[in-house]
């Protein structure tokens, strides 16, 4: 966008009503990793390197994130600043893409963005266009306790209370020179401050054949066929689905399948 009018969008927006006790639920999958078992609303979340996970993260709270206007519990969300985003992924992951705000490109005006959305939705996911001086860091984070809005970062945040990193995985269901992909198993790691110190590991399907993410089963087999792409920043380009192995037109970091479609090939 070539200009952004913060008053208009908060005239069009009315702001969001936190509920949920203060927590904002997540899949349960992920829910080992938190100390609450969800997030806690009013916090910034630090997810560097993978945008899968930061859809999987994001999607627990999809239908309980806040309100727009008079959609009150309508589980409005938004995206910042993520132009690669597979919308069919997020699909897959429980988003409602109807309920779905997408400013893909606000260059310097994202914190300004993300200001004004904070006060009308319970979630935004964010990829900032460069480092953030800690100082605005802080006053977004004072913006977000009062709001109660929860806001993913797609990179490192100052002061994040929470970090949460895909520190191995792959994608599996290849054959010697034939089959498609299956699924991607992946280990992901979170550590922070305070009550999130201790740090927490958890082995998903990040998504499995179905598209879901859910916790590996502890015995299970990882699938036929090597896997691929064993890094998480490997394994952010390929689509999976009947349509088998694809990476052409795929963005950096945007890497997973909503079901039987390719994210690679969603519209965004």
């Amino acid at each position: 966008m070539s200009t952004f009018d913060s008053a208009l969008l908060q005239q069009t927006l009315r702001p969001a009503t936190p509920a949920g006790g203060g927590l904002l639920p997540v899949l349960p999958a992920l829910a080992p990793l938190l100390p609450d078992g969800a997030l806690r609303r009013g916090s910034a979340v630090s997810v560097p390197g993978d945008t899968g996970l930061l859809l999987a993260l994001g999607a627990g709270g999809a239908g309980a994130a806040g309100s727009v206007g008079e959609a009150v519990g309508g589980g409005w969300s938004a995206a910042v600043g993520l132009p690669d985003l597979g919308l069919a992924a997020a699909a897959g992951y429980g988003f409602d893409l109807r309920r779905l705000l997408v400013a893909d490109d606000p260059g310097p005006h994202w914190a300004e963005v993300v200001s004004a959305l904070a006060g009308a939705v319970g979630l935004i996911m964010l990829r900032p266009d460069g480092p953030v001086p800690p100082q605005l860091a802080a006053r977004l984070a004072a913006i977000l306790r009062r709001s109660g809005c929860v806001l993913l970062v797609a990179g490192p945040w100052p002061g994040a209370g929470l970090r949460l990193s895909v520190r191995s995985g792959g994608w599996v269901g290849l054959g010697a020179g034939h089959g498609q992909l299956a699924g991607r198993q992946v280990e992901v790691l979170a550590e922070g401050r305070g009550a999130a110190a201790r740090s927490r590991t958890a082995r998903l399907w990040l998504p499995d054949e179905h598209g879901a993410v859910r916790a590996v089963e502890s015995g299970a087999a990882t699938g036929t066929g090597p896997a691929v792409g064993t890094g998480s920043a490997g394994a952010g380009s390929m689509g999976v689905g009947s349509m088998g192995v694809g990476s052409a037109g795929a963005g950096p970091g945007e890497g997973l399948a909503a079901g039987a479609v390719p994210e690679h090939l969603a519209v965004v």
